[in-house]
């Protein structure tokens, strides 16, 4: 389906060394801040009291985190849990402070605003568990990476792998770039989108370079910068179809999702963005300066009662 046919190409690749000079520059200045600030991590990760609380009737989910923040807790996450009248509080660490005084605390807190609310449970999730899952994620980020470049190096070509793989790692580093630098909330959601993201960036990725195999089978008298150029500006429309649903979707849960699901929108918004921005002027372009050229998508001669004026007619592999 298509709501539009570009009858020309565009010369994307006239400008891809000027787009990457900017995405080098923007992948610097992420680098530098995630090391210069690093992430400002959730209580997954850096240990804290986790509480369970119930109602007797639906929970107001913003009172509470603006009653529990009055504290002092400023990383404070409340979210419903199983029911409307069922909440959970999540607590970060703090000096001198056991995890029973802090439940205690905000329990005292909590029924000077609603005597109904009653404590289900508490508990506490120490930084060595914290230390777990990060170590968990980054194995997760470094499986995905490996059986990206493998799938991509069996289905295309090496050179392929290689292109896509860096411009995926380019969308990665600038998602965690904007969280360290706005030092918004890096959580076990917000990691589970930058995974999202890297299936959804490679992807796109996948269908040019698909296109540009196809190209190279079909058009024996365009040169590579062409091929790439008519693959970009022929998969524009279902990009355009594919990239507008998803970020529609994504918008309704950054603008209606709460609290809850903000960073993790947020994160995806960038990766959604940052994806399509890769696999135009970074993927294919890295791919074109790595020498890409019809030898590597054709493995056979073409026979000799072929046309070669022909342009569907091509080598078969």
């Amino acid at each position: 389906m298509e709501f539009f046919k570009i009858r020309r190409d565009i010369p994307f690749m006239r400008h891809a060394l000027v787009f990457n000079i900017i995405s080098f520059v923007t992948f610097a200045a992420a680098v530098f801040f995630l090391f210069s600030r690093g992430l400002h991590l959730s209580v997954e990760f850096t240990g804290g009291t986790l509480m369970e609380v119930a109602y007797s009737q639906p929970a107001d989910v913003g009172r509470i985190r603006t009653d529990v923040s009055a504290l002092g807790y400023n990383d404070v996450q409340v979210q419903n849990f199983g029911t409307a009248r069922d909440v959970l509080i999540r607590l970060p660490v703090q000096k001198g402070v056991t995890s029973a005084q802090q439940s205690e605390r905000v329990l005292v807190a909590l029924k000077a605003v609603n005597p109904d609310v009653t404590l289900r449970r508490t508990e506490f999730v120490g930084p060595q568990v914290g230390d777990e899952l990060a170590a968990d994620g980054l194995k997760a980020l470094a499986f995905v990476v490996v059986g990206i470049m493998i799938y991509l190096a069996i289905r295309f070509e090496w050179k392929f792998a290689v292109a896509a793989i860096i411009a995926n790692l380019h969308d990665v580093i600038i998602i965690l770039g904007f969280f360290a630098f706005f030092q918004w909330e890096f959580s076990l959601a917000v990691l589970a989108a930058v995974l999202a993201v890297l299936g959804y960036s490679v992807n796109e990725s996948v269908v040019i370079f698909d296109r540009i195999r196809e190209n190279f089978r079909r058009y024996r008298k365009m040169n590579t910068v062409e091929i790439i150029d008519n693959a970009i500006t022929s998969t524009i429309s279902r990009t355009i179809i594919t990239h507008g649903s998803t970020q529609i979707m994504v918008l309704s849960m950054l603008l209606f999702g709460g609290q809850t699901l903000y960073y993790f929108a947020l994160a995806l918004t960038i990766g959604i963005l940052f994806g399509i921005y890769s696999s135009v002027f970074v993927a294919a372009a890295i791919a074109m300066w790595l020498g890409i050229k019809r030898e590597d998508m054709v493995k056979a001669a073409p026979r000799k009662d072929e046309d070669p004026n022909d342009p569907n007619s091509g080598a078969t592999v």
